[in-house]
């Protein structure tokens, strides 16, 4: 009876260590998962950034500051990417053995560089759009001769109706894929939040 009593203290203690072990593994998903989410924020409020700089460069037309804008917020998606690929490298992990955290993860990582690259495009090089009125001539306070001013042949008239209409169908097409990457980053983003309300109800 005293071997039996052994073997069932052990047994208990053994389930006891592994349940400690999944509840410990749980919770460290959990922070890595809401640790993520953090992330995406700060995604989120760099892109609100690059969007007011961009407003605010079309208006002064304020290059150097524009530049430096795209500076930051690049070493800003840079670092959330590597933060994101870290995570994403421990759910592969055996000790985690989450391969389906570790591929929505991947999901969303493409998603936000693709959404990136569209931004991008769908800013443009607004400058090549600019016009600088620095060397125009004013004879009155309203008033200026502009030398951007050319003569306009119908060839030059089409080349830049052209030229503006093949700009418009490329922001258009760069908006919607925009709208297409951030509603597919919302679906897996929810699939992130049912994971974590799962988590904390274990």
């Amino acid at each position: 009876m005293e071997d039996f009593e052994k073997k069932v203290s052990i047994k208990d203690s053994m389930e006891i260590e592994q349940e400690n072990s999944n509840c410990s593994k749980s919770n460290e998903i959990l922070n890595l998962l809401r640790k993520f989410l953090e992330i995406q924020q700060r995604r989120a409020q760099a892109y609100s950034k690059l969007k007011t700089g961009f407003s605010e460069y079309m208006k002064s037309g304020g290059e150097l500051a524009y530049q430096q804008l795209c500076s930051e917020i690049t070493v800003e998606f840079n670092d959330c990417s590597k933060q994101v690929l870290e995570m994403e490298s421990l759910f592969l992990n055996p000790d985690y053995c989450r391969v389906d955290l570790a591929e929505l993860l991947r999901a969303i990582q493409t998603q936000e560089k693709q959404k990136l690259h569209l931004v991008l495009k769908k800013a443009g090089r607004p400058s090549e759009r600019l016009m600088n009125h620095e060397n125009c001539s004013f004879k009155k306070p309203m008033e200026h001769e502009c030398v951007h001013l050319q003569e306009i042949t119908e060839a030059a008239g089409t080349e830049e109706a052209e030229a503006n209409a093949e700009y418009d169908n490329a922001l258009k097409e760069a908006i919607r894929g925009v709208q297409d990457a951030v509603t597919a980053i919302n679906e897996h983003l929810e699939e992130v939040r049912y994971e974590i309300a799962a988590l904390e109800t274990e």
